[in-house]
């Protein structure tokens, strides 16, 4: 019986992938989506609330039985323990949880206390001890602002004069408050893989996989972005390495948060690095990935409310239910993202792309306008598509790509290519 509303908080294609899976939940009434962009309209009321006083309100006022939180900064700033303050479930960790992702100098030393496997590191406050732990290092070597930095407080150093630079640029301002603080930590070598896991504050189960791509263009060059497209499953992973990562990783993270006083529930996304001495942890996020969650609500089975509504209220048990059949997810950007880009540019065709093949277009920079949709941000689209196999999927999402009219517009033509490449 549908009974429930749900607010999302975010704007961007990662809310649209949680409100569309939200909607179909057979407890959902009603779903909100606060502030939502206009692409959503099908999926989600949205609402205007910005502050976490204002959706305390506005939960009371709808009878909101739970609030998912999408992007990483109301977690840092703490949204999560305001609203459950307030009365409110919520799924996302606190604001003492999140630091998972807010400080990398926290997830570091973590893991070095509870043996968790990552890169060696060193951690600095000041340019001139930065600086003394480069002498005898190997390189590359990567050079992290300690703090949120919107996906760019990261710098691949190929010697040491970049390394040095990476460190004074950070130390100076380049990335404001994040770069106050910064990780160095070894160059790790072999495949990313993207893992979700779910934890209640106790319990962790795993939610699923992908692979998404990051550099602006095909073959993987280019400028990074906060990513180009995604795929799910990833054929680098496997069952075996995937109950390594909860046995090695995800498990000894929630039990370690644990005993720090910080429980943490909510989503871990784990960017691992599968290297020949096994898979070790690049970074947590705290949130659900962008487009990662395009694919994985794509290949959900489950019941998406009744999962967080577990891990919310601390009664997660279930083995999390993804299809065996593949998504791929490309993002549509507009020409010059991830620099400069025109904003207003009109998307003619969106309609008919959405009727190809079970392909779902998530919108993340979109506005109707004068009955038209028109762009207004860097990453705009998000095609996302089912298929057999990562091959069946990526030439339905291509299909669609191909039948929308946006000239000022790019993508890359090679989402999924290392699934693909024999």
């Amino acid at each position: 019986m549908k009974q429930n509303s749900v607010l999302v908080i975010g704007s961007g294609g990662r809310e649209h992938a949680l409100c569309w899976r939200l909607k179909q939940s057979p407890q959902v009434s009603q779903v909100f989506c606060a502030p939502g962009n206009d692409g959503m309209a099908q999926d989600a009321l949205c609402v205007t609330l910005k502050s976490a006083e204002e959706v305390i309100g506005f939960c009371k006022e709808k009878n909101i039985s739970l609030v998912v939180i999408g992007p990483e900064q109301p977690l840092v700033e703490g949204w999560a323990d305001r609203l459950a303050a307030g009365g409110v479930s919520v799924f996302g960790p606190s604001q003492n949880a999140a630091r998972l992702e807010g400080s990398k100098g926290f997830m570091k030393k973590l893991c070095k206390k509870y043996s968790i496997p990552t890169a060696a590191y060193g951690f600095f406050t000041d340019t001139v001890s930065a600086k003394t732990f480069l002498d005898g290092q190997a390189y590359p070597i990567v050079v992290k602002a300690d703090g949120l930095a919107a996906g760019k407080g990261v710098i691949i150093a190929e010697n040491r004069k970049e390394a040095e630079s990476a460190i004074d640029g950070m130390f100076s301002g380049q990335f404001g408050e994040s770069g106050k603080s910064v990780v160095i930590e070894e160059f790790m070598e072999g495949e990313e893989v993207s893992f979700f896991a779910l934890s209640d504050g106790e319990t962790a189960v795993e939610f699923g996989y992908a692979q998404d791509h990051k550099r602006a263009y095909d073959g993987d060059l280019g400028p990074n972005t906060g990513g180009m497209g995604a795929y799910s499953p990833a054929p680098v992973m496997n069952a075996t390495l995937s109950n390594i990562v909860m046995q090695t990783i995800i498990r000894p993270t929630v039990e370690a948060m644990k005993k720090e006083g910080c429980p943490f529930a909510g989503v871990l996304f784990a960017g691992l690095m599968l290297t020949k001495a096994g898979p070790k942890l690049l970074e947590y996020n705290a949130r659900f990935g962008d487009p990662e969650t395009q694919v994985l609500m794509m290949r959900f089975d489950g019941d998406l409310y009744q999962t967080l509504f577990a891990a919310a209220t601390g009664r997660l048990d279930k083995p999390m239910a993804l299809s065996p059949r593949a998504a791929v997810c490309v993002v549509m950007a507009a020409n010059g993202y991830p620099g400069l880009y025109e904003k207003g540019t009109v998307i003619k065709e969106l309609e008919r792309a959405g009727k190809i093949g079970g392909v779902k277009i998530f919108h993340a920079g979109t506005q109707k306008k004068d009955g038209q949709w028109v762009a207004t941000g860097g990453r705009v689209l998000g095609v996302t598509a089912p298929g057999a196999t990562i091959a069946e999927a990526q030439k339905t999402a291509y299909r669609a790509i191909d039948a929308i009219d946006w000239p000022q517009g790019f993508y890359r033509r090679d989402i999924g290519w290392r699934a693909l490449k024999t």
